[in-house]
């Protein structure tokens, strides 16, 4: 299969981010990424705007940084509670998902992707939980969440 190199205008999911040079298949640089904008071909002319791109990548970089250090701080201060109802022999009815946290998290006026809340199972206990949520630029925060039993 014939390869050609091309430099990434945008992110693309898989492949790489702006100003990187990628080897992919010429049909598919060819066909897509050129005619849609997303990539142009690596040649002189174009390498000689690549410092450009860069600077671009860098300004989105810092700024993509600044604001999941700003969700972070969020975070750690809001401090949402839950309610489990508990049955007669202690059995919880239901329980603390992924989604309830986010629609939590959204009732306090912070928007995170249902997937970057780090939630092995469900929560059927009462007490305080930490749950780990991964932002962008890989920056952690912690939940602390307070799951108060009532009786059904």
């Amino acid at each position: 299969m014939a390869t050609t190199k091309v430099i990434l205008r945008t992110k693309i999911d898989g492949l790489g981010y702006e100003a990187d040079i990628v080897k992919v298949k010429a049909g598919f640089a060819r066909n897509y990424l050129v005619p849609q904008g997303k990539a142009f071909e690596a040649n002189e002319k174009n390498l000689a705007n690549l410092e450009e791109l860069q600077a671009k990548r860098a300004e989105r970089l810092t700024a993509e940084l600044a604001e999941a250090e700003k969700v972070s701080a969020k975070i750690a201060k809001f401090k949402p509670n839950f309610d489990l109802e508990i049955g007669q022999g202690g059995k919880a009815f239901g329980s603390v998902t992924s989604i309830d946290i986010q629609k939590k998290l959204e009732e306090g006026g912070i928007t995170v992707d249902r997937k970057a809340i780090q939630l092995d199972q469900p929560i059927k206990t009462s007490g305080k939980s930490d749950v780990e949520i991964k932002l962008p630029q890989d920056v952690n925060a912690t939940l602390t969440i307070n799951v108060v039993a009532k009786e059904g």
